[in-house]
C-alpha cells in the first residue's frame, strides 16, 4: 500500500483526530480512504444521472414566462 503525507489545517486534524477517538474510525488513514471512497460514490452517481438524462431523449421546450406566470400567480403576487 502507497503512502502519502496530507497538511491539514488545525481545526480539520483535529476532527479528523476526534472522528478517530469516538470510534467512527479505526485511525486517520482509514477515515481519508472512506472520503476517497464517497467522492468516488459521488461521482459516479452524477455520472450515471447525466447518462440517464442524455438517453432520454430530447428536452422539450422551456417557455420562461410561461414559468414566471406560473409561479406568481401560485404565489398571488
Amino acid at each position: 500500500m502507497a503512502t502519502m503525507n496530507v497538511s491539514l489545517p488545525d481545526q480539520m486534524k483535529n476532527w479528523v483526530e476526534e472522528c478517530v477517538q469516538n470510534g467512527r474510525y479505526s485511525n486517520y488513514s482509514d477515515y481519508i480512504r472512506d472520503l476517497i471512497r464517497r467522492d468516488h460514490m459521488r461521482l459516479e452517481h452524477l455520472r450515471q444521472a447525466l447518462i440517464e438524462g442524455e438517453n432520454s431523449g430530447p428536452s422539450d421546450v422551456f417557455d420562461m414566462d410561461a414559468f414566471i406566470a406560473n409561479k406568481k400567480k401560485r404565489l398571488s403576487l
